[in-house]
C-alpha cells in the first residue's frame, strides 16, 4: 500500500508521529513505495531533534514594525508589530500514540502559552528560519508556480514573485502580482519545491500597480507531498490564520510556529482588501533537505571555491573589512574617504595599485562605485568581495591580478549612500521592499542628482556654438547648481569633487533590480519623449564595453532566462542604451562622459536588490569574471603623453579623434588615455599657445593600449606674449577705429 507522509514539526504532530502518520496517508496500492515517503522515513531522527516544545501562533513581521490583528485596527506607529499574531485555540486535543512513554514524557512540556507575550518569549527562544527559496531571484522557475485561477495571463502565478514590478502601462503580459480569477476563500497560490524542503515561513506583498489597490489581509498555509492530499498548518486543533498585508508595497513576513517538511506549499487567502481583489506577491522561506540523489538540484547548484567573507556588512563591519584588506596587502592598498553622507558617515574608498596614493604617468585610473541607491546592496557586497579577492590573488601570485594591479590604479567605492543602506540593512533582505533606503537622508536620488549637461551641450550644438564658444567635452557645471541652497545631496557634491580630482578613464556603477548593462546617453534628445535611442559620439565603444560585461556574466545573455520584471533584455544581448529604456536627466553616466574624460556605465547585476546572504556566493560567481574583464578594458584604445619641445608634459591639452565629435584632455602630467575600438585613427593634439599636431594611430585587437605620444611647439604669437610678460611689457591693443584713423593720418602726411 503506497503511503505518502507529511512530517509537520509541530509538537502535536511529533507526539502522534507513529500513529498520527496513518491519518495523513492517502493513496492506492502500488509495487514501488513512494520516493518522498522513503525520504520522510529516513529523516525520523532529524524530525525528533528539531521539535519545538511549545506551540504558539504565527508572528508577522513588517519592516515598519506594525502591530495589527486582522480583526482590529491599531493606529500607526503604536506598537512593535513584529511580535503580533492571530490568536488560535489554546487547548489541543490529545493524540494517541503507540509510544506511551514518549507521550507521557512530553505532556508536561506541551503547555499552551497563557498569553501572547508568553507565547512570544517561547517562540523567540526556539525561532528557526530558512533563507528565501528564490521566487524573487528567479531560482524558482515559472513551471514551479501554480494557482487555482488567474484573472489573465499577465496576472498569472508566474507573476506572483516578491517585489516584482509592473510596467507603467499595465498590459496582459507584465503585471505586478498573481491575481485570482475569483474572489473567494477557495483560491490558492502554490510552489513546487521539486524536492523535500523544510518550510519555515512566508513573505507576502500586495499587487504592484499605479492604478489598482489589491492585497490579501489574511491567509492559511497548506503543505503536501503529492499535490493531492493537503494538510493545513494548525496550532492545536484549529487552522492557523496568518496576518497578511495592510497595504500593497510593504512586505510582511510570517514565521511558522514550527518548521514543516514537504514538497509542495500553498498560500490560501482568507480575507483581502475590501475595495480590491485577491492579489499577492510571495516569497517562501525554506531549506532543501539533504538529498545527493536529486539530479535537478545538483545540476543547478553553483559552488564557489573562493574563501571570502560572504555576508552582508553593516557600515562598521564594512569599514573593518576594508581595514583588514589593507592590513593584509599594505603595499598595494590605501583607504581614503571622498567626503561624508548627510548623516555624517564617511564615504570610504579603497585604492588598489602598486604605488597607492600616487598617480603614475601613463597608468590609467579606473573606478567602481556601488550603493548610490542604498537598498541595492548586491553591488556593495560585490565590491567588498572584489577587494578581498584581488588582495588574496595578488598575494598568491595570480599573474592576471598582478598585471592588473601593477598597470592600473583601481578605486573601489562600495557605499555611495551609506545612510540609505543602514535603513535597508536594519530590516533585512526580505522586508526592505522595493524602495526603503533608495534615497539619501534628504530624499534625493543620488544617481540622478547630477547637473543636466546634455541640454546645455545640445542647445550649444543647435546654435552652432561648437567649437567657437564652447567645447564638445568638459561641459561646465551651471552656476545655479553650485549654490548652497540647490537641491544637491552632499554625497553628489562629494562624488563630483572626486571625479574632477582623479583622471578616471573608465568606470562602472553597480546597481540592482534588473539584469542589464546600460550606457549613455540616459536622457532622450527629443523633448517629451520617454524612450528614444540617444547615442553618444562614442556609441560603438560603449556598446562594446556593455556587451563585454553582459556576455561574461553567467545570466545576462542567457536567452532562456525569464525577465526580471517587464523588459526582456536578453533580446538585446543584456545591454541597452539608457534613454531607450527610460529617460533620466542628470545621471551619473551622462555627467561623467560630458564633464570628465571618464566613460561610465551602469551594471544592474540582479533581479533582487537585496538578496539573502546565502545567495552571495552564487552572485559572486555570476559577476566575478565580468568585474575583472571590464576593468581590463581601461587598457583598450590609445594612450600617450603630450609634451612641449623641452619634454615637459602639457596639462589640459585637447586630444581629438577624427570622425568622433567628443574630445578628451590630458591630465596634470600631460598623459592621456582614449578608449577606442580596433581600427586606424587620425588623432590630433592641441593646446592653447601651441601648434596643432596630428598623426595616425592604430588600435589592435589585443588587450593593451597603443602608444601615441605628441610633441608640440609654441606658436610665434605665444612666444611674443611670453617674452613681453617676462619683461613686464603688455602687448599694445588699440581699438580698430583708432588704429584706422592713425593709419589714415600717416598716409596723408606721407603724401
Amino acid at each position: 500500500m503506497t503511503r505518502q507522509r507529511l512530517s509537520l514539526f509541530t509538537p502535536l504532530a511529533v507526539l502522534g508521529l507513529l500513529v498520527g502518520l496513518a491519518n495523513l496517508s492517502h493513496g492506492s496500492a502500488g509495487e514501488d513505495e513512494d520516493y518522498y515517503m522513503q525520504e520522510l522515513l529516513t529523516r525520523e531522527q532529524y524530525n525528533q531533534v528539531q521539535v519545538l516544545e511549545k506551540p504558539v501562533a504565527s508572528i508577522p513581521e513588517r519592516h515598519e514594525h506594525p502591530s495589527q490583528n486582522p480583526a482590529k485596527k491599531v493606529p500607526k506607529g503604536k506598537a512593535d508589530s513584529s511580535r503580533q499574531t492571530d490568536k488560535t485555540t489554546a487547548d489541543a486535543k490529545s493524540v494517541k500514540t503507540a509510544n506511551k512513554k514518549a507521550e507521557k514524557n512530553k505532556k508536561g512540556t506541551l503547555k499552551t502559552p497563557n498569553s501572547i507575550s508568553e507565547g512570544e518569549r517561547q517562540y523567540n527562544s526556539m525561532k528557526e528560519e530558512c533563507p528565501p527559496m528564490g521566487l524573487e531571484t528567479l531560482k524558482i522557475d515559472d513551471f514551479q508556480l501554480h494557482a487555482s485561477t488567474t484573472k489573465r495571463y499577465g496576472l498569472g502565478a508566474h507573476r506572483g514573485r516578491l517585489n516584482i514590478q509592473a510596467g507603467l502601462y499595465e498590459d496582459d503580459l507584465y503585471d505586478g502580482a498573481w491575481c485570482a480569477g475569483r474572489d473567494d476563500p477557495l483560491q490558492w497560490f502554490e510552489v513546487d519545491a521539486r524536492r523535500l524542503t523544510k518550510f519555515t515561513g512566508v513573505v507576502t506583498q500586495g499587487r504592484s500597480s499605479l492604478w489598482s489597490s489589491d492585497w490579501v489581509t489574511s491567509y492559511k498555509v497548506m503543505v503536501s507531498n503529492d499535490s493531492h492530499t493537503w494538510i493545513t498548518l494548525k496550532n492545536g486543533s484549529e487552522d492557523l490564520i496568518f496576518s497578511g498585508n495592510r497595504e500593497k508595497e510593504i512586505p510582511v513576513r510570517n514565521i511558522f510556529p514550527a518548521p514543516v517538511v514537504a514538497r509542495y506549499i500553498r498560500v490560501n487567502p482568507r480575507s483581502w482588501f475590501s475595495s480590491g481583489n485577491i492579489c499577492m506577491r510571495v516569497e517562501i522561506l525554506g531549506c532543501p533537505m539533504p538529498d545527493p540523489n536529486n539530479y535537478y538540484h545538483r545540476r543547478n547548484e553553483v559552488i564557489t571555491t573562493d574563501d571570502l567573507d560572504f555576508r552582508h556588512h553593516s557600515y562598521k563591519e564594512m569599514r573593518q573589512l576594508m581595514k583588514v584588506v589593507n592590513e593584509m596587502c599594505p603595499n598595494i592598498t590605501r583607504i581614503y574617504n571622498i567626503g561624508k553622507s548627510h548623516s555624517g558617515l564617511k564615504l570610504y574608498a579603497i585604492e588598489i595599485s602598486d604605488n597607492p596614493g600616487e598617480h603614475e604617468v601613463g597608468e590609467p585610473e579606473f573606478r567602481y562605485t556601488a550603493g548610490s541607491h542604498g537598498n541595492e546592496v548586491l553591488g556593495r557586497e560585490l565590491l567588498l568581495l572584489l577587494m578581498q579577492f584581488m588582495c588574496l590573488e595578488y598575494l598568491s601570485g595570480n599573474q592576471r591580478i598582478r598585471h592588473l594591479v601593477e598597470e592600473t590604479r583601481i578605486h573601489l567605492l562600495p557605499s555611495v549612500n551609506p545612510d540609505g543602506y543602514e535603513k535597508a540593512f536594519e530590516v533585512g533582505s526580505e522586508l526592505s521592499g522595493w524602495s526603503l533606503g533608495r534615497w539619501s537622508n534628504d530624499g534625493i536620488d543620488i544617481h540622478h542628482n547630477f547637473p543636466d549637461l546634455n541640454s546645455i551641450l545640445w542647445e550649444a550644438e543647435a546654435k552652432k556654438w561648437i567649437p567657437r564658444k564652447m567645447f564638445n567635452h568638459h561641459v561646465p557645471i551651471p552656476e545655479w547648481y553650485l549654490f548652497k541652497n540647490a537641491s544637491v545631496a552632499v554625497e553628489t557634491r562629494a562624488l563630483i569633487t572626486w571625479m574632477e580630482k582623479m583622471p578616471f578613464v573608465l568606470g562602472g556603477n553597480i546597481q540592482g533590480g534588473e539584469l542589464v548593462v546600460t550606457f549613455p546617453y540616459d536622457k532622450t534628445r527629443s523633448h517629451g519623449v520617454t524612450r528614444e535611442q540617444t547615442p553618444t559620439p562614442d556609441d560603438h565603444v560603449f556598446r562594446w564595453l556593455a556587451f563585454l560585461y553582459a556576455s561574461t556574466h553567467r545570466l545576462m545573455t542567457d536567452a532562456n532566462r525569464r525577465v526580471c520584471h517587464t523588459e526582456d533584455f536578453a533580446k538585446e544581448e543584456g545591454t541597452i542604451n539608457g534613454a531607450s529604456w527610460h529617460t533620466a536627466a542628470g545621471s551619473m553616466n551622462d555627467f561623467s562622459y560630458l564633464h570628465t574624460n571618464c566613460f561610465e556605465l551602469s551594471m544592474y547585476v540582479g533581479c533582487d536588490k537585496f538578496p539573502h546572504e546565502s545567495e552571495l556566493p552564487e552572485e559572486w560567481e555570476n559577476n566575478r569574471e565580468s568585474l575583472l574583464v571590464f576593468m581590463e578594458q581601461v587598457h583598450r584604445g590609445i594612450k600617450g603623453v603630450v609634451r612641449d619641445l623641452q619634454g615637459r608634459g602639457i596639462a589640459n591639452a585637447i586630444v581629438s579623434v577624427e570622425g568622433i565629435n567628443h574630445d578628451i584632455r590630458t591630465a596634470a602630467d600631460g598623459d592621456y588615455w582614449r578608449l577606442l575600438n580596433p581600427g586606424e585613427y587620425r588623432v590630433t593634439a592641441r593646446a592653447e599657445g601651441y601648434s596643432i599636431t596630428s598623426k595616425k594611430c592604430e588600435v589592435g585587437y589585443e588587450i593593451g593600449a597603443t602608444r601615441c605620444d605628441f610633441t608640440i611647439g609654441r606658436t610665434n604669437l605665444s612666444r611674443i606674449k611670453e617674452i613681453m610678460e617676462k619683461f613686464n611689457k603688455q602687448p599694445i591693443k588699440l581699438p580698430v577705429r583708432q588704429l584706422q584713423a592713425r593709419r589714415s593720418r600717416e598716409r596723408r602726411l606721407g603724401t
